[in-house]
């Protein structure tokens, strides 16, 4: 944690000095006057957007939860719609260009599907299936031994019983009727 902390920390201080960086170089670009005004106007945008994302998301959200669907996904992506409005109303013109950048759609989808990625890989197997709904398993055959030995190997039960995640355990080879092949789970 304190790690992380200490991470944070010169990422703010790095952050701070390319805004002022890049405030004092627009002002002489364009006039101190004009950057001050582009500056309340991207604000002043980004509290609009926050306001009609934070709504829209929340909407969504509880469409899903509502339908009996698994939340998640439109959490993340209600989450993702947040950030580019905050980023607009900080001050600084690099957190403004990230905040215009999250406003397009291909973008904040690479910045969901990302950010999904992520979640799902911090949360236990069995709260994942719930939450994110259920896995799919892309199979492939797994290489045989050269000198012909059965060795154990793992199997995942990908049953998805009550949307859970697939589990993997490992078993004798002699104990699995039919091919066995190693699966891995992709969005």
């Amino acid at each position: 944690m304190r790690r992380w902390l200490g991470i944070a920390a010169v990422a703010a201080v790095l952050l701070l000095a390319v805004e002022v960086t890049t405030f004092v170089l627009v002002a002489q670009a364009i006039g101190l006057g004009w950057a001050l005004l582009l500056l309340v106007v991207t604000s002043v945008l980004g509290t609009v957007l926050l306001r009609r994302e934070g709504t829209r998301g929340w909407r969504r959200f509880r469409t899903a939860v509502g339908e009996g669907r698994p939340p998640g996904r439109e959490g993340i992506d209600g989450l993702v719609g947040l950030v580019g409005p905050v980023l607009l109303t900080l001050p600084g013109f690099v957190t403004d260009a990230a905040g215009l950048l999250l406003a397009f759609p291909p973008m904040r989808a690479v910045a969901s599907a990302g950010a999904r990625r992520a979640a799902e890989s911090r949360v236990p197997s069995q709260m994942a299936g719930q939450v994110f709904g259920p896995r799919f398993v892309r199979a492939r055959r797994s290489p045989t031994a050269p000198d012909g030995t059965v060795h154990d190997a793992p199997v995942t039960d990908n049953t998805f019983r009550g949307g859970g995640a697939a589990t993997t355990t490992t078993v004798p080879r002699a104990a699995i009727e039919g091919d066995v092949v190693e699966g891995e789970i992709v969005d």
